[in-house]
């Protein structure tokens, strides 16, 4: 952490890590829709909790903002996951064929 602080770069790191974790939910919402639906909104919701706990718990504030940034994905992800539904509706997506909620 001394080098991130000396080095003055946390907003850098924090800013890459936030457009990173941005980036792996893309496909964890399309993978959580095909396979469970829009069901999987409370797996999100659990995770975002869990996150928030998280940062509080931990008092370090990069790990914390990172935490955070986490939490608010998750729960963010709760609406693209029925944004998802929608796009599969739509044929935009793969539908899968095991099930039958459309």
């Amino acid at each position: 952490m001394d080098i991130i602080e000396n080095y003055h770069v946390a907003g850098l790191l924090l800013g890459l890590i936030t457009f990173l974790v941005i980036g792996l939910f893309h496909p964890i919402v399309i993978k959580a829709e095909y396979y469970w639906g829009v069901k999987s909104w409370w797996c999100f919701l659990i995770a975002g909790l869990i996150f928030v706990a998280l940062s509080i718990y931990v008092e370090t504030l990069f790990v914390s903002a990172i935490l955070g940034v986490v939490a608010f994905s998750c729960f963010w992800s709760i609406l693209e996951v029925f944004e998802q539904r929608d796009r599969v509706r739509k044929g935009w997506f793969p539908r899968n064929p095991k099930r039958n909620d459309y």
